[in-house]
C-alpha cells in the first residue's frame, strides 16, 4: 500500500508539516456492498419504532350488542368497536417494534475503514496537532480553525476524552458533528464533508487498537459529547 500522508495543523490553523496516515485504515478499496448493508443497519437502528394503533380489545366502549341478531333485517353486529365501525379497533396496524438489524463486528469495521478510505481518496480528513493552546471554550476559535483547515459545510470533529474546551468550543457550531474516537460510525463519515482528527484520535483509529461500538445506533443529532463517555 502506498504512503498516504496529509498536513498536520496546529490548534491556530497553521500548517506544521505531514502526517502519515494508516494505509490500513485510510488506503484500502472501499467495499461498497458492505458498507450499504453496514450504514442501512446503523439508520434502521435509529428508528423509534414507536408508532402504535389500537386494536377492538383496547379501543373504549362497545360492550353492549348494538341491535338485536335477527328480526331487523340488518347486519349482525356484536360491538360497535368493531373494524368496519368508524371509531373501532385497527387490523394489522403498526406497533411498537424494534428495526435493529445487528451486524458482525468485523462488518462494521470493513465499513467504517471504507468510509475513511473514501474520504482520504477525497483529500478530507484533516489532522490538528493538538487542543492545549486553547486555555478557554471559545466559539470564535474553533470557526476560524475550520475555516483555515477548509472544511466543507459538514465537519465531523474526532476528540478525545480530555477535549473538553475544545468540545465546548465546537459544539455550538451549526453542521459539526463531535465525537469521541470508539463511537465513529461508517455513517457518520459519509454524512460529514470533512473528518477532523487530532494526533490521538488518529493513532487510536488505527487498525491494531480500534475497536468498534456493540450498538448500531445512530444518533439523530450527535452533536454533543456526553459527559463520561
Amino acid at each position: 500500500m502506498a504512503d498516504i500522508k496529509v498536513a498536520l495543523y496546529g490548534a491556530d490553523g497553521e500548517t506544521k508539516g505531514e502526517i502519515e496516515l494508516d494505509a490500513a485504515v485510510f488506503g484500502i478499496e472501499p467495499n461498497m456492498a458492505v458498507l450499504h448493508q453496514v450504514v442501512t443497519a446503523q439508520l434502521a437502528a435509529a428508528r423509534s419504532g414507536s408508532a402504535s394503533t389500537k386494536t377492538r380489545a383496547e379501543v373504549r366502549g362497545g360492550g353492549r350488542k348494538p341491535w338485536r341478531q335477527k328480526g331487523l333485517g340488518r347486519a349482525r353486529h356484536g360491538s360497535i368497536r368493531a373494524p368496519q365501525w368508524t371509531g373501532g379497533g385497527v387490523v394489522f396496524g403498526p406497533r411498537p417494534r424494534s428495526y435493529e438489524q445487528r451486524t458482525p463486528k468485523k462488518m462494521k469495521k470493513l465499513a467504517l475503514r471504507s468510509a475513511l478510505s473514501a474520504r482520504a481518496a477525497e483529500e478530507a480528513i484533516r489532522v490538528v496537532d493538538n487542543f492545549e493552546p486553547w486555555a478557554t471554550p471559545r466559539t470564535k476559535d474553533a470557526a476560524s480553525l475550520l475555516a483555515a483547515l477548509g472544511a466543507g459545510r459538514k465537519s465531523l470533529v474526532v476528540l478525545e476524552h480530555g477535549d473538553t474546551v475544545a468540545e465546548r468550543s465546537f459544539r455550538n457550531l451549526p453542521d459539526v458533528r463531535l465525537l469521541r474516537a470508539g463511537h465513529v460510525a461508517a455513517y457518520d463519515v459519509l454524512w460529514a464533508d470533512t473528518v477532523v482528527f487530532t494526533t490521538a484520535t488518529l493513532r487510536s483509529v488505527g487498525e491494531g487498537g480500534y475497536d468498534v461500538s456493540d450498538t448500531d445506533f445512530v444518533r439523530e443529532a450527535p452533536d454533543k459529547i456526553e459527559e463520561g463517555s
